[in-house]
């Protein structure tokens, strides 16, 4: 039952041109399209753009899918009577689930061997085995985290196009602010200090780090390691919340 309705789940995302183009397209092109703009650039901790995008970019593919192809799909079943058809269906909620949270795993573990191999063909990036299996490690552990906060955002939504502007426009802050379109340190103060409340800089911080084999236990990784799992037990409490309301 659980690969039946994986199968399905991977084909009707394969079929959402906005999802495909956001969640798999945008990001790669816009990863290459930065390379040559700023490809012989060094950024902080002496590291390259390759070096410093690659993870970034995997983590943005993450997000999108996420909170695109995850968390809005929650909006939509509410909204188009999806969610109610389905208590009533053979197929269970914990079913609908699980393929959902593996769906995204997929795609997103997709995304994550698609810019690494644009990343070795063009700007010659290199790794090593044990690095790599702890990034990729490190990287299923910011899916289930950006899980419990996707659902907990989306819990708040029961207009399916109040969800879509919000969407595009928290992609736009993610972006801004989460140090994927150009170091934070360049930005204006005020980004910056916006950059600090976003949960996804402080992944992109620790996952760059990670990927580099240059992750220590310092104040600021303390701090961001802590501020990511006050932000993803808030998450959880909201989801509970919600839950008891619905109920």
């Amino acid at each position: 039952m659980l690969l039946t309705q994986l199968r399905y789940d991977l084909l009707m995302f394969s079929r959402e041109l906005f999802y495909l183009v956001f969640t798999i397209f945008v990001p790669p092109i816009t990863y290459i399209f930065m390379g040559q703009l700023f490809g012989d650039t060094m950024y902080a901790g002496n590291l390259s753009y390759a070096q410093t995008y690659t993870p970034s970019f995997i983590l943005l593919i993450t997000f999108t899918v996420i909170f695109f192809a995850f968390g809005f799909d929650q909006v939509t079943h509410r909204t188009t009577g999806v969610e109610k058809r389905i208590r009533i269906s053979p197929v269970s909620k914990t079913t609908l689930l699980l393929s959902s949270i593996i769906r995204s795993v997929i795609i997103t573990s997709i995304g994550f061997i698609l810019i690494l191999v644009i990343g070795i063909a063009m700007y010659n990036v290199e790794f090593h085995i044990i690095e790599l299996i702890t990034s990729y490690g490190f990287f299923i552990v910011l899916n289930a985290l950006l899980l419990i906060i996707s659902s907990a955002v989306y819990s708040f939504f029961n207009n399916m196009k109040s969800a879509l502007v919000f969407s595009i426009v928290i992609l736009q802050i993610v972006i801004l602010t989460g140090g994927f379109a150009m170091p934070i340190n360049l930005m204006p103060t005020f980004i910056q200090t916006i950059a600090n409340f976003n949960p996804l800089y402080h992944m992109n911080t620790l996952f760059i780090a990670v990927w580099n084999g240059q992750l220590t236990f310092n104040n600021s990784t303390v701090l961001s390691f802590g501020y990511i799992s006050a932000f993803a037990l808030l998450s959880l409490i909201v989801l509970g919340f919600m839950n008891k309301r619905k109920n």
